[in-house]
């Protein structure tokens, strides 16, 4: 969980210039051949393509080849030297011409080309100041003609950048790099003579040793610290090989142990928001080794991230281009992994909400990671027009586990309510025997069940309601909570009581004890179809199966959704014995999408999941902890701490707190989650969240709420002191 910095707009996200992209097709200073391929290899592979799909505007500038015949590899040293420096010169030459507002990115060919890229990249930046140099590799590249073991010159750029080293090298047009502005990561092989010389010249270095202990985001961070010192701009170069040999095995000096190559990607990110980052280079990439092509997607994969559009940026074509339906909070996230979510600078939050509850199993839960592609490779769609080989499964195993004869698959939750209120009606009108266009849905004041017509027509949220009437005829609403309500309200035209077991977004409301127990009962005794939305409290979250099971409540009619898409997609399904569901004949409902095999074959590894490791058990005794902690704290601004296993309600007292004030303030410190109506704050992270972190999330809760600023305009409010419901 970490803190959120101001954010600074990258200038290649700024401008929307293109990213000018300039390979080297050379393998001069390599003692093998394979990286003067790269160049050709990466473009083949569709390079600039991916990149706009990231929202980054790139060009392939050029590609600059060795010139006359190449010197072999085994060729004397100065003549290799010799090639080596003319095109390292004709590099340097080329980047310092580009327009200032382009940004440059340099693909080898072998780590040779260095010394073209960055005497090029000072050159640009000479006018305002000193460049420093983040170097990536498992190497240290500090060796000088007379010192070289292999005579390899891919072992030389990094001194001759510093200033020594042969003259043919040295010479090269630009300014010197500063050592103590320069810092290399992921060292972990080299010659006592190249780190002697380094540590003579005051270069800092973080070895694989220290990138193991601290972590790859921490050590970019503090490199980050040392080549923005003192300087006008910064670059990064990338070997390749400093990633571990077996993830990205397609370098000229594959060195075992490296980087991983999602630390990587994950620490480049901080990038885009750097305005002072001036090029990227990354280098040593054989396309003949890259059997399977992972090698080039990674280079994508590290271009992206680096060079992609920022917070600000993606914030504001939101805005510009989307619906206004939506104010999210200030954060864009990339990536999100168990219960941690990455925006697109890097930065870490703990999921405290997980999508409404959709993200149950944490994010890119390895088994449903492989559910989904598996079955994605096989068959994705064919429309319920055919029958596919996965939709029976599931069907079968949602109506043995929840204890019902039929199964409709749909897509979202709002599909499954609309499904459910057709068969309410159609139910009323050909079983119970209502009179034609009188049949009555019952639902409760403070529900959130969609934002459909029909559904908005049950909403007590004027909101939902305001401009978007008329409403269909037949809809009324009772109090939540109050079964005598209900019973007084039900006529012999009512068809159906639609109920949440918990109102999630009206405030993480619990009925009392007993409550959903006595309206199944007077359902039952008036011949009314009990509907039971469970698409946010279902499958474990409230510490139990279902939310009803905690009153041995079998609803006629079960509404499912949220989770049983493993958070990978949207899977939702109305359940009810054959008496219910009987009403239906073909024609009579349907979806394009819904029943899909590939949702299906989602749901299914996701009701496997439920199965083998009864996520309610750790759900009930993870969130009581919680809600005691947080009430125990006796927060002034806290009104209240309830909920059911993990999903729990702040309610804060308004005139002291803002719940949307908190939610920022939490964001802040790197907890995300959202307010409901302004008042409650809402906390549900996945169900596989452990005990210590959820501790320390409820520590920075408590000192977040502690420490908020109080409302300009509070009144004075009276005891706040929280109450545990």
């Amino acid at each position: 969980m970490t803190h959120s910095a101001p954010l600074h707009v990258s200038p290649h996200a700024a401008t929307r210039t293109a990213v000018h992209i300039l390979g080297v097709a050379s393998s001069l200073g390599a003692g093998r051949r394979g990286t003067e391929a790269a160049p050709a290899a990466l473009q083949a592979a569709g390079l600039v393509q991916r990149l706009a799909s990231l929202g980054i505007a790139a060009d392939w500038h050029a590609t600059l080849h060795p010139k006359g015949s190449v010197p072999a590899a085994d060729a004397p040293l100065n003549e290799r030297l010799e090639a080596v420096a003319e095109l390292a010169q004709r590099v340097a030459d080329g980047l310092a011409a580009l327009a200032p507002e382009a940004f440059p990115l340099v693909l080898g060919g072998d780590h040779a080309v260095a010394i073209g890229t960055w005497r090029g990249v000072a050159s640009r930046v000479a006018a305002r100041g000193a460049l420093g140099l983040i170097w990536i590799d498992a190497h240290l590249d500090s060796h000088t003609d007379t010192s070289t073991h292999s005579g390899n010159i891919h072992g030389m750029p990094l001194a001759a950048l510093l200033g020594e080293g042969n003259a043919l090298l040295t010479g090269v047009r630009g300014p010197t790099l500063d050592p103590a502005r320069v810092c290399v990561i992921g060292a972990r092989t080299w010659e006592e003579e190249e780190l002697a010389h380094l540590r003579r010249l005051g270069v800092r270095i973080f070895d694989m040793e220290t990138v193991r202990e601290r972590g790859m985001a921490a050590v970019f961070c503090d490199a980050l610290t040392v080549v923005r010192s003192g300087t006008a701009a910064f670059g990064v170069s990338i070997d390749l090989d400093a990633l571990d040999a077996e993830a990205l095995p397609a370098v000229t000096c594959p060195v075992s142990d490296g980087i991983a190559p999602v630390d990587l990607s994950n620490a480049l990110l901080a990038l885009r928001s750097c305005g002072d980052f001036a090029a990227l280079e990354i280098v040593e990439y054989v396309p003949e080794l890259d059997t399977g092509g992972r090698g080039a997607d990674w280079v994508a994969e590290f271009a992206g991230a680096a060079l992609g559009p920022g917070t600000y940026l993606l914030r504001a074509r939101e805005r510009h281009f989307g619906a206004r339906n939506y104010a999210p909070l200030p954060v864009v996230f990339h990536r999100g992994e168990g219960v941690w979510l990455w925006d697109v600078e890097g930065r870490r939050y703990l999921d405290m909400m997980s999508a409404y509850s959709a993200v149950s199993f944490g994010h890119a839960h390895p088994r449903l990671l492989r559910a989904l592609t598996d079955q994605a490779q096989r068959l994705a769609l064919t429309s319920r027009a055919f029958s596919n080989d996965r939709l029976p499964l599931l069907l079968e195993r949602l109506c043995g586990l929840f204890g019902y004869d039929r199964a409709l698959p749909v897509n979202t939750g709002l599909e499954a309510v609309e499904t459910a209120l057709k068969a309410a009606r159609k139910w009323a009108y050909t079983v119970k025997g209502v009179a034609a266009e009188q049949a009555e849905i019952i639902a409760c004041d403070g529900n959130f069940h969609g934002r459909s017509i029909a559904i908005v027509g049950l909403s007590s949220e004027a909101q939902y309601r305001d401009g978007f009437g008329p409403f269909p005829p037949g809809l009324r609403r009772v109090p939540y909570a109050d079964a005598q309500a209900l019973e007084a309200a039900i006529t012999p035209a009512t068809a159906a009581f639609l109920v949440e077991a918990v109102q999630g977004e009206g405030g993480i409301v619990v009925p009392p004890t007993g409550y959903l127990a006595r309206c199944a009962e007077i359902c039952r005794r008036h011949n009314v179809l009990l509907i039971v939305d469970e698409i946010q409290t279902g499958l474990g979250r409230t510490g139990r199966l279902l939310a009803c099971d905690h009153e041995g409540v079998h609803p006629d009619g079960l509404i499912l959704g949220k989770a049983l898409g493993g958070g990978l997609l949207p899977v939702s399904a109305f359940l009810a014995d054959n008496a219910v569901m009987d009403v239906f004949e073909p024609g009579d409902h349907g979806s394009t999408f819904g029943g899909n095999p590939l949702g299906a074959a989602v749901a299914l590894e996701v009701l496997d999941l439920l199965a083998e490791t009864r996520p309610w058990e750790r759900a009930a005794r993870l969130g009581e902890r919680f809600m005691g902690q947080l009430a125990a704290a006796a927060l002034p601004c806290v009104r209240a701490v309830r909920g059911r296993g993990l999903l729990i309600g702040v309610d804060l007292d308004p005139a002291r707190l803002s719940a949307v004030t908190a939610a920022e303030l939490l964001l802040a410190h790197g907890i995300a989650t959202k307010d409901t109506h302004h008042t409650v704050l809402r906390f549900a992270p996945p169900l596989v969240i452990e005990e210590a972190v959820l501790d320390r999330a409820a520590e920075i809760v408590i000192a977040t709420l502690a420490t908020a600023p109080p409302r300009l305009d509070a009144g004075t409010p009276g005891d706040a002191r929280p109450a545990r419901t």
